[in-house]
């Protein structure tokens, strides 16, 4: 056997263990299971077998042959393209849509996650190759391990607090405590929001986070997030029981209304604190030169 043979063999391996350990179909049901989750799982043994095949190519000199991983970047980028169209078209046939920020943030993770296969099964086979079995082993568990702390963002319930907030009625306006949600005038209509609505405050816990929160996809995802784990009270065709988030200018804060089959107030605070905070939304603004100078002058 050649002596890259085995080398090889260990790097597709552990590099397709990460790829199954970093795929997961959770509560929105996506990737779909089995096709959807076949089809990330090929992407994953291809991005194992780029990533292991590069290092006999160095070793043997032949740098020309790792420009095929600039190929094989192109490819991934098109699984992006790929997942965005896909929960696009999804997308228009949700009763709670994620949105485009959603969307977007969840094809740069499937694109991401390729591209920490190639690193899992590249440094491994490098271990091999330079050192031995038992150090490609070790360097095998810290990859992954790396690996699952990249696929990780933060949670909601990190950055801000979550609490019920009161529902209520001023004539037509409609309230969550003191933050304006929208205006409905039929009397019927405010008996099936009072009746199956509920209301929560999300206050930011600093100044960035009010402009993560002000992100209109960030607050979309509060509401499809909700709409999944507790369902929806709403059909096609009924504008007025469409949940909403608001936000008080003043300090930040949003409201969010929805209207779910499984009234829990614990259960919803614990949904809304498991949002993922997305990675499109984050905004730091106190890191801006104009606020540091101001803070300096004060």
């Amino acid at each position: 056997m050649d002596e890259y043979t085995y080398p090889i063999i260990f790097g597709i391996v552990v590099g397709f263990i990460s790829r199954i350990d970093m795929l997961k179909t959770d509560y929105r049901q996506y990737p779909t299971y089995p096709h959807g989750r076949v089809i990330h799982l090929a992407l994953g043994f291809l991005a194992a077998a780029l990533g292991t095949i590069a290092v006999p190519s160095i070793m043997e000199r032949e740098f020309t042959a790792v420009t095929f991983l600039t190929i094989a970047a192109s490819q991934f980028r098109d699984v992006r393209n790929m997942e965005r169209n896909t929960l696009e078209k999804l997308d228009e046939q949700e009763l709670v849509p994620r949105g485009k920020t959603y969307i977007e943030g969840i094809a740069m993770a499937f694109e991401g996650r390729n591209y920490l296969v190639i690193f899992t099964s590249l440094t491994t086979t490098i271990a091999y190759v330079v050192f031995n079995f038992w150090a490609a082993v070790v360097v095998g568990i810290i990859t992954i391990l790396i690996s699952k702390k990249f696929m990780s963002g933060k949670k909601l319930k990190e950055i801000a607090d979550i609490r019920a907030g009161e529902l209520r009625f001023d004539g037509p306006n409609l309230y969550v405590e003191d933050i304006h949600i929208m205006n409905i005038g039929l009397e019927n209509k405010q008996k099936d929001i009072m009746k199956y609505g509920m209301g929560f405050i999300v206050e930011p816990k600093n100044f960035n986070v009010r402009a993560t929160l002000a992100n209109v996809g960030q607050r979309q995802a509060i509401l499809h997030d909700m709409s999944v784990s507790l369902g929806v009270f709403k059909d096609d065709g009924t504008p007025s029981l469409v949940p909403l988030v608001r936000r008080d200018l003043d300090d930040g804060r949003i409201g969010v209304f929805t209207l779910p089959q499984v009234r829990d107030t614990e259960k919803a605070i614990a949904v809304i604190g498991e949002v993922p905070v997305l990675e499109n939304a984050i905004r730091i603004p106190s890191e801006s030169k104009a606020n540091q100078k101001g803070r300096e002058l004060k």
